[in-house]
C-alpha cells in the first residue's frame, strides 16, 4: 500500500514512515500525510481480517480517514486531498504563525469567555471531552487566554507544539487550494454513518462531503458530542485506527461506559478480530430445523487499477445472491472473482475508482 501510495504522489513515502526524524516530521504537511497513510495501513489489516466498522468518525485530519473507511473516499483521492490540505495549512501557517493550548478542568462556556477575555485572535478549536477544550490562535492571544482559564478555575493549561492556529478562522488562506482539490476529488455516498466534526451529525449525502470538509479547516472539532452521538446511535464500542490511542481516552472520558480498542500494531489486530461478536444472522430462508450460520465477508482487488463493475453489478444490486468463482468486475485488465458465495450487501467501489491491492470491492454475508 505504501509503495501503490508513493507511485501516486510521486513522492518517497515510507522515508516518512520509517526514516523520518521529528524536525522533519514537524511539518504540517509531512505530519498530516505520515498520518493519513498508518491509519490507512492499520485499516487494511483489519478488513483483511473481516473487521468492519459499522459507523465512523475522525478527529481533525482524522475526518479523512474516515470518509476512506467507508469508501466516500478512494484511497487516490484521499492521498491527493491529505497532501493539498496538509501544505496549504502549513502556508496559512508560515503566513500567520499560531498555536494552541489544552485548557484542563474547564467547562465549555468557561473557555469561551477565557478567549472573549483575552481580546486577541484565539478560539476553541476542539472540544474534545469533558473537561479538555483545546483552543487556537496567534501566540499572545493563545497566552492571554490561557491566564484567563486559570482565573477562572482552569486546573492546568498544555501548550501544543504545532506550527499554526488551527481550526480557526487564521486558517482561511487555506480554503482555496482545498476547495480545488475537492473538486477534482469523487465523493461517494458513506457506505456506513459518518459524523463530522462540525456539527456532530452524521451526513448520508456524498455531496454534503465536500462543504463540510471545508468548513472543517476553520470551525472547532466538536469531538465529544461526536463520541456522544455515536453512543447515542447505538455504539458500544469504539475502535482507534492508526497511531497513538488518544482518542480512546478522549472517549473514555466521555462515556466511561463506552468500550474501546486502540489498534496499531499486527498484534492489536488479531486481539479484535478475535473479539468482535460474529454479525448477527438474518431471518432464515430454510424451511424450520435447518439452520443457517452467516457471517459478513469482503471481496478485495487482487491487484492495483481502476475498478469497473461488471454489467450485472452496475445498479449496485444489494441482496442478490453471488456464487464462488463469479466475476464482480475488473481491476486494469484482472478480473475480480468472488471467492465466496453468499448474498451482496453492497458494491464498495464505484465505477473509474483507483484501487490498491486488498482494497474492498464488495461487501457480503456468507452462507
Amino acid at each position: 500500500m505504501v509503495d501503490e501510495a508513493s507511485e501516486l504522489l510521486g513522492a518517497h513515502l515510507a522515508h516518512l514512515l520509517l526514516d523520518a526524524d521529528a524536525d522533519e516530521l514537524v511539518s504540517t504537511g509531512n505530519a498530516q500525510l505520515a498520518t493519513y497513510l498508518t491509519s490507512l495501513v492499520a485499516l487494511d489489516a483489519l478488513r483483511r481480517a473481516g473487521v468492519a466498522p459499522s459507523a465512523c468518525a475522525g478527529h481533525s485530519l482524522g475526518e479523512y480517514s474516515a470518509l476512506t473507511a467507508a469508501a466516500t473516499l478512494s484511497l487516490a483521492d484521499g492521498l491527493v486531498l491529505v497532501r493539498a490540505r496538509g501544505q496549504a495549512m502549513q502556508r496559512a501557517a508560515d503566513t500567520r504563525p499560531g498555536t494552541m493550548a489544552a485548557v484542563l478542568g474547564l467547562d465549555d462556556d468557561s473557555v469561551e469567555q477565557a478567549c472573549r477575555q483575552s481580546g486577541g485572535d484565539v478560539w476553541v478549536a476542539n472540544l474534545n471531552a469533558p473537561g479538555q477544550v483545546v483552543i487556537s490562535g496567534a501566540p499572545d492571544a493563545v497566552t492571554s487566554a490561557g491566564e484567563a482559564a486559570r482565573a477562572l478555575g482552569a486546573r492546568r493549561i498544555l501548550p501544543m507544539a504545532v506550527s499554526g492556529a488551527f481550526h480557526t478562522p487564521l486558517m482561511a488562506p487555506a480554503e482555496d487550494a482545498l476547495d480545488e482539490a475537492l473538486a477534482t476529488a469523487v465523493l461517494a455516498a458513506p457506505g456506513v454513518p459518518v459524523v463530522a466534526n462540525v456539527d456532530a451529525a452524521p451526513h448520508h449525502q456524498a455531496g454534503a462531503w465536500a462543504g463540510l470538509l471545508h468548513a472543517q479547516l476553520c470551525s472547532p472539532v466538536r469531538w465529544r458530542q461526536s463520541i456522544e452521538r455515536l453512543a447515542e446511535d447505538g455504539a458500544t464500542t469504539l475502535v482507534e485506527v492508526g497511531p497513538g490511542g488518544i482518542l480512546c481516552r478522549l472517549a473514555r472520558r466521555t462515556l466511561p461506559d463506552l468500550g474501546t480498542a486502540s489498534v496499531s500494531t499486527p498484534e492489536d489486530v488479531d486481539r479484535l478480530a478475535e473479539a468482535v461478536p460474529p454479525a448477527p444472522a438474518p431471518p432464515p430462508a430454510a424451511p424450520e430445523g435447518e439452520h443457517l450460520h452467516m457471517s459478513e465477508r469482503l471481496v478485495v482487488s487482487p491487484a492495483a487499477g481502476v475498478f469497473s463493475p461488471a454489467e450485472r453489478w452496475r445498479e449496485n444490486l444489494a441482496g442478490s445472491r453471488v456464487e464462488v468463482g463469479e466475476v464482480l468486475g475488473t481491476v486494469g485488465t484482472e478480473e475480480i472473482r468472488s471467492r465466496f458465495s453468499g448474498v451482496v450487501m453492497g458494491i464498495i467501489a464505484h465505477d473509474g475508482e483507483q484501487l490498491l491491492p486488498s482494497q474492498p470491492i464488495a461487501w457480503l454475508r456468507t452462507a
